[in-house]
């Protein structure tokens, strides 16, 4: 989406939390600083490469999480799909914290989008396995950037502010909205407190997750980053 489209939403959101639009543009300007030059990290096409049509799981940070993971992986996604996926088609996307008790359940997630408030060692260790790791630059969290992202690889920066080079806005904080076109084949949401399970073939789509969104405490730079990376033409 166009900055230009979601800079009034983030507007009224700077003045209704009293957030620091200065901050935000400060901390992207870190991260972007941080990754300049580094070698390995990804850009939103690689990260759309590894999503589109394919299947994806979502996952929250609730304490359900693993029981919902397993009966995720048993049944439902074999019942969701018009074509029942392989193994390798299922990737895994963790809320930040979820990385931890996706760990505990003996599964390593695909992709990470954190702020990186969740349990740092976790979301290290996932990313020195594999994962790759969202990285979203806020004002509050300017101080975590600096210490933990140079221990990092494989990581893309997102910016709630306005985007620089190099440091992305897929538009959002914790709003369904901006979903559109999206590439994958099934999308399933697992939560503490919601299991939304949604073909993405039909208009509706934009309702039913605005529904979810009340629900269901998903990082907005999470939603936003699926609904860029997944985008179809």
């Amino acid at each position: 989406m166009r900055f230009s489209d979601w800079e009034p939403i983030y507007e009224e959101i700077l003045e209704e939390f009293g957030f620091s639009r200065e901050e935000d543009e400060e901390a992207a300007r870190l991260l972007q600083s941080l990754l300049l030059g580094r070698e390995g990290d990804h850009s939103p096409e690689y990260l759309s490469s590894m999503i589109k049509g394919r299947e994806i799981l979502v996952c929250g940070n609730g304490p359900s999480l693993p029981q919902e993971l397993k009966n995720v992986l048993e049944s439902s996604m074999q019942s969701l799909a018009l074509d029942e996926p392989e193994p390798d088609d299922l990737i895994v996307i963790a809320a930040d914290g979820a990385t931890t008790r996706l760990f505990s359940a003996g599964v390593l997630p695909d992709v990470i989008v954190t702020d990186l408030d969740g349990f740092l060692p976790d979301i290290i260790a996932a990313n020195a396995r594999g994962s790759v790791v969202v990285v979203h630059a806020h004002g509050d969290n300017m101080a975590v950037l600096r210490e933990f992202v140079p221990q990092l690889r494989r990581v893309l920066g997102t910016t709630q502010a306005e985007p620089i080079e190099g440091i992305y806005n897929f538009g959002g904080f914790s709003d369904f909205r901006y979903f559109r076109s999206l590439g994958f084949q099934t999308l399933v949401f697992v939560s503490s407190r919601i299991s939304v399970r949604a073909s993405i073939v039909s208009s509706r789509i934009s309702a039913l997750l605005r529904a979810a969104s009340m629900m269901t405490n998903l990082p907005g730079s999470l939603l936003a980053m699926a609904s860029k990376f997944a985008a179809t033409s």
